[in-house]
């Protein structure tokens, strides 16, 4: 089958030109990046739980009205999305103390903060995504006033959404990273989740042994990333009880 003409390729997924207009193909890669991709990696099986775990996040963010790219998974790697004009903020949403928040102020690891807070960090590799306020933000027109508007209340449903959910499997939502895209269908525009959720991208603790089941194991040299990854699956009902111990994983369809 010939391939079809790549749009964009990142350090963790590939975009590729879609089958109608406005649609694209979005490829889950095995790669794994870590400090600038100072660090890399090829974890085996890693893509495949990450397309399955977002489609999965997705679907049901879909299910209650959160406007998303996705539109269907279309086999163990890949998904068909809606093309859309990405604003160029990642947006971080900490309801835990981790990271870089405890490196900048000094906030002991593990403590719950007073609320949960947002962040924008300004998409550029170059100058390694630094952190932005809400007036560079509309100073230098990377989103209006009304698109943050839009991004923060839908920042907010996720949070609250993805933290029930996540905790009815007995998982912490520490923090997460989340992008925008603007939709645009004929003359109008709407701001919709785009990109991905998924263990790359959240900072997800067991809630009994506070256990990284994230990106972190791979940051932190704990190891068993792709078994994390895994369980962070089976537990949302996407991997059957019978693959635990065997040898990879084998995704429900």
């Amino acid at each position: 089958m010939k391939r079809r003409r790549t749009i964009y390729e990142g350090k963790a997924k590939i975009l590729y030109e879609g089958p109608e207009p406005g649609t694209l193909i979005q490829y889950f890669k095995d790669d794994t990046t870590a400090f600038d991709a100072k660090k890399k990696a090829v974890l085996e099986g890693k893509g495949v739980l990450n397309n399955r775990i977002s489609e999965y996040l997705m679907t049901q963010l879909n299910g209650i009205g959160v406007p998303t790219h996705f539109v269907r998974r279309l086999n163990m790697r890949e998904q068909l999305i809606k093309e859309v004009e990405i604003i160029p903020l990642e947006v971080v949403v900490r309801n835990i103390a981790a990271g870089s928040l405890s490196t900048r102020l000094g906030i002991p690891e593990g403590q719950a903060l007073p609320r949960s807070i947002i962040e924008y960090y300004y998409k550029n590799d170059a100058l390694h995504d630094p952190w932005v306020s809400e007036e560079h933000i509309t100073a230098f027109g990377w989103a209006s006033p009304q698109d943050l508007d839009d991004i923060v209340n839908l920042t907010i449903r996720i949070n609250d959404f993805l933290s029930g959910l996540f905790l009815g499997v007995g998982i912490k939502l520490v923090d997460f990273k989340i992008e925008f895209g603007r939709l645009w269908e004929n003359d109008f525009m709407r701001v919709v989740l785009a990109d991905e959720i998924s263990p790359d991208s959240c900072r997800l603790w067991d809630v009994q042994t506070n256990e990284k089941m994230d990106k972190d194991r791979f940051r932190r040299d704990l190891g068993g990333v792709t078994e994390a990854y895994s369980e962070v699956a089976r537990r949302l009902g996407i991997l059957p009880e019978s693959t635990q111990g065997g040898t990879g994983p084998v995704l429900v369809k």
